[in-house]
């Protein structure tokens, strides 16, 4: 499947932004749609993720209760609403989509594709 991510952008410390991730082709093949961020000198993250047929949600710790996650299945997207954001959220956002089992859907090797990433920055 192809992922095509979109919606960084600057913001200031405390605002909001949307990002998008659109699947297409074989969008069949994977289960859970998933966000990884990547910030300058840091190994990539796991952010959240969301299960395909039950709309289960997971979240790192780090963004619960700020970031969201969601889908629109008639667009094969996926959405993640980041609010109260910090400068430590800044990083480039990468969606992935895979077939992750419970002990892989906060992992890298869960997914299988992934999209280019988005940069976010959030300014102090």
């Amino acid at each position: 499947v192809q992922l095509q991510a979109s919606g960084g952008g600057l913001v200031q410390a405390g605002g909001s932004l949307r990002l998008s991730c659109a699947a297409s082709g074989s969008s069949s093949s994977i289960n859970a749609m998933g966000w990884f961020r990547q910030a300058p000198g840091k190994e990539r993250e796991f952010v959240s993720a969301l299960r395909w047929t039950l709309g289960t949600t997971y979240y790192a710790d780090s963004v619960k209760g700020r970031f969201a996650i969601s889908r629109d299945n008639t667009k094969n997207t996926v959405y993640l609403q980041m609010n109260s954001l910090k400068p430590e959220d800044t990083a480039v956002y990468y969606c992935a989509g895979g077939r992750p089992i419970v002990s892989t859907i906060r992992r890298e090797v869960g997914y299988s594709d992934w999209g280019q990433g988005t940069l976010v920055t959030v300014s102090s």
